[in-house]
């Protein structure tokens, strides 16, 4: 049996949300939960509560433990780019850009 969750519009920057993806991807997810109370990486916050919501939906679907699940699938996909306009010297501008991003967590039983 799987149990998903999904983040969509993180505001955090899809190459950042990544490089803590890929540290949790295939492992339990009570190790995996472990490992990103620890991580000093503000992604790990976004990351480490959308865990803890599959395992929840995993718990409703009246799966096996939760913690002994396997993150099947993790995965990171840009969202929309939002734009600002920062002023520059001599009437020149800036557009600065604030990426967004939607976090996908597929946890499965092992076996």
């Amino acid at each position: 049996m799987e149990s998903k969750a999904i983040l969509k519009y993180a505001r955090l920057t899809p190459r950042k949300a990544r490089r803590v993806i890929d540290l949790i991807r295939n492992k339990n997810a009570g190790d995996a939960l472990l490992f990103l109370k620890f991580m000093p990486y503000r992604g790990a916050k976004f990351i480490e509560k959308l865990l803890k919501s599959a395992m929840a939906n995993a718990e409703q679907k009246k799966a096996v433990n939760p913690e002994e699940m396997k993150i099947k699938q993790a995965f990171v996909d840009q969202g929309p780019v939002m734009k600002r306009v920062e002023p520059r010297a001599q009437g020149r501008a800036n557009v600065i850009r604030k990426r967004t991003c939607h976090i996908t967590l597929v946890l499965s039983e092992e076996g």
